[in-house]
């Protein structure tokens, strides 16, 4: 699924790849922590996937922060 026209996903791309960054991990290693797939997480920072409830869960812990946190900082971006 391309997410470039969702708001949504656009936002969460952007605070994946940013909080990624911040803490220093490669896509690869991200991936290694929430369970995933290098090319998954790569698909999800580029819009191009609609993660499901149970990535997104992986991902904020992958980041070390609470899901409410996360999607609180998607919100923000809207």
């Amino acid at each position: 699924m391309d997410g470039k026209n969702d708001p949504y996903l656009a936002a969460l791309a952007l605070v994946l790849r940013e909080k990624r960054k911040s803490m220093g991990l490669s896509q690869e290693e991200l991936a290694h922590r929430a369970g995933l797939s290098m090319r998954y997480v790569s698909l999800l920072e580029s819009c191009r996937h609609q993660p499901t409830l149970a990535t997104l869960r992986g991902l904020s812990a992958g980041l070390g922060l609470p899901l409410s946190a996360l999607l609180a900082e998607v919100e923000a971006r809207l």
